[in-house]
């Protein structure tokens, strides 16, 4: 690799609240759960952490409520070396957080955005300077649609690769799909993609994650296919976030498509190994040591 990639995410910041049950109650029952624990998450921060891990150098656009999980989150972002500067810290919301509600090895979600709700146009016209700065920008669809398309031409002005990754999946503009340089997909994505039949007019732009199955890409309208690494699976939360970060990683700094999805496939085995969203995401040096022992 030739160069260290600089990488912005416009994106989530929330706080995971995780409470694992035997049962889940009924309407009006209380009852008693077992573990609770919180978490660094949001699928912005989850992936600007992954990236930075990997070596790329990292800013980091959100917001943040001014409250405990707040700057606690802010904290977390500064330990792992991302740039914080385009991180707003708003007084009149809070943090976003995330539910979690763990029973049978299943879990159930709901996210309050908060903060995230608060990362409009505007904040990114203030922090432009990162991204015309960067070598690639990396954004998902937890704050606002417009926020995004107008981050993806904003991109597009400045000829910035942009990866959208569509989750939590929304409908896709004809804006957004002119602009964007990648999406990356998972396959319940892709099914609702299709729905919205847009696929015909998207294949060059599309990485289609199929979790341990690997990832599917299009060459010149045929399509390719990367194969993922067996691993034993402790914890699926933040697969595809690490996948998404290393991926931004590796064609910031002008990897191919194909290089770049097998060092992001091996990023994701990896980070399925341990428990968290951010837990598990691995350095370089490990992504470079398990990819060796695979003889890659």
């Amino acid at each position: 690799m030739s160069m260290t990639a600089t990488v912005t995410v416009v994106g989530s910041i929330n706080m995971d609240l995780t409470v694992s049950t035997k049962k889940i109650p009924e309407k009006g029952e209380t009852i008693l759960g077992e573990e609770f624990a919180t978490y660094p998450g949001g699928k912005g921060a989850n992936q600007a952490v992954a990236a930075a891990r990997l070596g790329a150098k990292v800013n980091m656009i959100g917001s943040l409520g001014n409250d405990e999980f707040g700057s606690s989150l802010l904290t977390t972002l500064n330990d792992e070396g991302i740039n914080t500067e385009g991180v707003t810290l708003v007084n009149d919301v809070a943090t976003g957080i995330a539910t979690i509600l763990v029973s049978d090895n299943d879990n159930r979600i709901i996210v309050a955005p908060g903060a995230n709700k608060k990362v409009s146009p505007v904040v990114v016209e203030k922090y432009k300077h990162l991204i015309i700065q960067s070598d690639i920008v990396l954004l998902q669809l937890e704050i606002p649609m417009e926020t995004v398309i107008f981050t993806v031409k904003l991109c597009k002005e400045h000829q910035i690769p942009v990866i959208v990754n569509p989750a939590p999946y929304q409908s896709l503009s004809q804006e957004l799909i002119e602009n964007v340089s990648f999406l990356t997909p998972n396959e319940l994505e892709v099914e609702e993609m299709q729905q919205d039949t847009l696929l015909d007019s998207l294949k060059d732009k599309l990485i289609i994650t199929k979790g341990e199955k690997g990832v599917g890409y299009y060459q010149e309208d045929k399509e390719q296919f990367v194969p993922g690494f067996a691993v034993e699976v402790q914890d699926t939360t933040g697969a595809g976030d690490t996948f998404n970060g290393a991926l931004a990683v590796q064609l910031g700094s002008g990897e191919t498509i194909e290089e770049a999805i097998r060092f992001a496939n091996a990023s994701a085995a990896l980070s399925v190994m341990k428990f968290g969203a951010q837990g598990g995401m691995p350095t370089r040096q490990q992504v470079m040591e398990f990819m060796q022992e695979r003889k890659l």
